[in-house]
C-alpha cells in the first residue's frame, strides 16, 4: 500500500524571525510536516497540500500512534488523485495551529510560558510565507499547490505571492475571501470561546480549558459544513427516543452536534481556533490589490477549480469569481461544479469524483 513512502511528523525550525502582516515579528518558528512519496532529482515533482480550518500535517496514511487515517487519505497515495508513485507530497500544520507548528499554545521564549493571547495575530499570507521556508528547505524548484476550504485560500495566496514558482494550483470548495455570512458564523464561534467562564483571557493551559465554548464553536462550524439536504437525509426530524419535554437533547441532529463538540475539545486548542478563524476573516486579496485581476495578473500557474453544488459556505458563485477573473487574464484555467449532497464537506468526502478530475489535470 505504499506505506514505505509515509513519513511520520517531522519538524523544521526556522533560523530567522518572520515579519508578520500585523507588523510584529515571530522568532523560533517550528513547522510540523509530513511527506509522502519521493522527491525526484530535478526537484520538480512536489505537491504541497494545504489543510482546512482544523487540519494537521497528517494528511495521509495511518498514524502509527493514533491508528487514524490522514484527513485526505483517500486522495493521497499510490494511484490516488495525488499519486505518490509520481509525486512528492508535503503537508504541514499552519502557523497558529496546535498540531506541532508554532501557535498560541507554544512556549514563548521571553516568558517560558505558553504564548496564549500574547501570540501575534497571523494571516493566511503569514502561513504561506512560513510554508515557503519549508519548501525552500527541500530545494524544490517548482511546485504544485492544492487545498480545499481554507487550504484553497492558502493555495490561491501561493499563486499570488510566488507567481514564478507555482506551476499548478488546485482550488477546491474555496473562495477569494469570506462573505459576510461566513464572517458572522466565525464571530459567533469565537464569542462562544471568549465568553466561556474558563477562558481566562487565554491563560487556561494549567487549569480548566474553555471546553464548553470550544464545543459550541465546533457545533456552529458543523452546521455550515453540511447542507439542508444532507441534514435531512442524515437526521430528518428523528428523535433520539421519546420527547423529554425539557431542554435536554431530544433530536438526533442535536445529539450529533453535541458529539462533534465533545470529541473536538479533546483534539483542538481554543486559542488556535480564535487565531485561525480570524486569519480566515482577514484574507482578502481583492481589497489588498484593488481587485482580483491585479492580484492574479502575474501568475504563471495553471488552475483547476472545483466547486460543489450544495456547498453554501463556499459557493459555486464564489468559485466562478476566480474563474472569470482568470479567463479575463487569459490564464490556463479549468473549472467544474460537481453534483453532491454533502455540502461543504464534499471536498473531504467526494474523493472518487475529484480523483478523476485531478488525475487528468495533473497528467496534462
Amino acid at each position: 500500500m505504499g506505506i514505505e513512502n509515509y513519513s511520520e511528523t517531522k519538524f523544521y525550525k526556522l533560523d530567522k524571525p518572520i515579519a508578520l502582516k500585523c507588523g510584529k515579528s515571530l522568532e523560533n518558528i517550528k513547522i510540523a510536516y509530513q511527506t509522502y512519496g519521493k522527491l525526484n532529482n530535478n526537484k520538480d515533482n512536489a505537491i504541497l497540500v494545504l489543510h482546512a480550518l482544523t487540519g494537521s500535517a497528517h494528511a495521509a496514511f495511518i498514524n502509527k500512534k493514533t491508528n487514524k487515517k490522514g484527513w485526505w487519505d483517500n486522495m493521497i497515495g499510490p494511484n490516488k488523485a495525488f499519486d505518490t508513485n509520481k509525486f512528492f507530497v508535503i503537508s504541514s500544520n499552519v502557523l497558529g495551529g496546535c498540531y506541532g507548528t508554532t501557535g498560541p499554545k507554544s512556549i514563548n521564549p521571553s516568558t517560558n510560558m505558553p504564548y496564549a493571547l500574547d501570540f501575534p495575530v497571523v494571516t493566511i499570507e503569514d502561513m504561506v510565507k512560513v510554508q515557503k521556508k519549508l519548501v525552500d528547505y527541500f530545494g524544490i524548484k517548482k511546485i504544485i499547490v492544492a487545498g480545499g476550504s481554507m487550504g484553497g485560500m492558502q493555495a490561491l495566496q501561493w499563486s499570488i505571492a510566488y507567481p514564478e514558482y507555482v506551476k499548478s494550483t488546485i482550488l477546491i470548495a474555496t473562495a477569494a475571501r469570506l462573505n459576510a455570512q461566513s464572517i458572522a458564523f466565525n464571530a459567533v464561534a469565537r464569542n462562544a470561546i471568549l465568553k466561556d467562564s474558563n477562558f481566562n483571557n487565554g491563560n487556561y493551559y494549567n487549569s480548566k480549558h474553555p471546553e464548553n465554548g470550544l464545543a459550541i464553536a465546533r457545533m456552529v462550524g458543523h452546521i455550515t459544513y453540511l447542507c439542508e439536504e444532507a441534514m435531512y437525509k442524515k437526521f430528518g426530524r428523528e428523535f433520539k427516543g421519546t420527547p423529554s419535554f425539557d431542554f435536554g437533547i431530544d433530536f438526533q441532529v442535536e445529539s450529533y452536534l453535541e458529539h462533534q463538540g465533545k470529541i473536538f475539545v479533546d483534539r483542538f486548542d481554543a486559542n488556535s481556533y480564535l487565531y485561525i478563524t480570524k486569519a480566515l476573516d482577514y484574507y482578502d486579496p481583492i481589497k489588498e490589490y484593488g481587485n482580483l485581476e491585479n492580484a492574479l495578473k502575474n501568475s504563471n500557474s495553471k488552475f483547476l477549480i472545483i466547486s460543489f453544488s450544495t456547498d453554501w459556505l463556499f459557493t459555486t458563485q464564489q468559485a466562478k469569481q476566480i474563474v472569470s477573473t482568470l479567463i479575463k487574464l487569459n490564464k490556463n484555467v479549468s473549472f467544474v461544479e460537481l453534483e453532491s449532497k454533502c455540502g461543504h464537506d464534499a471536498f473531504l468526502l467526494e474523493f472518487e469524483k475529484q480523483t478523476k478530475i485531478i488525475k487528468s489535470f495533473l497528467g496534462e
